[in-house]
């Protein structure tokens, strides 16, 4: 049990952050009205940005090393939250709002927080840059909001 606890990192430094807002973001899609996507299009939505972004974490935390999430050399709780909730919920909650009308605009907005978050991040120390740049985030943000997630929508609608 201790050697569970310990790899948890609950000592991390800035672990409160991603756990608080895991914690908004998830009570925020469960709890809003459900506008433009079913509870079943939440259930794929949640599965394959999980599994993307668990994919990401492989390749660009652990492969190339560019980022560290609390203990380089542990996948603790907050590794754990910030992978699964975190980019799920905003996926999600963009997509409950999303229309052709307000793409640009829920790109650029739901860009803009993800980008804070990860400022957030880094701000409390419970991320550090290794060789990745904040300019790379608002990149992949921006595209995954405007082209990914419409892309994803069409497809899980049909």
């Amino acid at each position: 049990m201790d050697k569970f606890l310990h790899n948890l990192d609950l000592g991390a430094k800035g672990l409160w952050f991603p756990v608080t807002i895991s914690i908004i973001l998830v009570l925020l899609v469960l709890l809003l009205p459900k506008k433009n996507i079913s509870w079943r299009e939440i259930y794929i939505t949640f599965c394959i940005v999980g599994l993307a972004t668990w994919i990401s974490d492989a390749i660009i935390a652990r492969a190339l090393n560019l980022i560290d999430l609390g203990d380089p050399n542990r996948g603790g709780i907050g590794d754990i939250l910030s992978y699964t909730f975190i980019p799920t919920s905003l996926a999600i909650l963009f997509l409950n709002y999303y229309t052709k009308e307000n793409k640009w605009k829920l790109s650029i907005l739901f860009s803009v927080i993800s980008f804070l978050i990860e400022v957030g991040m880094a701000y409390f120390g419970y991320m550090k840059y290794t060789g990745w740049s904040m300019v790379s985030s608002l990149v992949v943000f921006i595209t995954a909001f405007a082209f990914f997630l419409p892309l994803h929508l069409k497809i899980i609608k049909k």
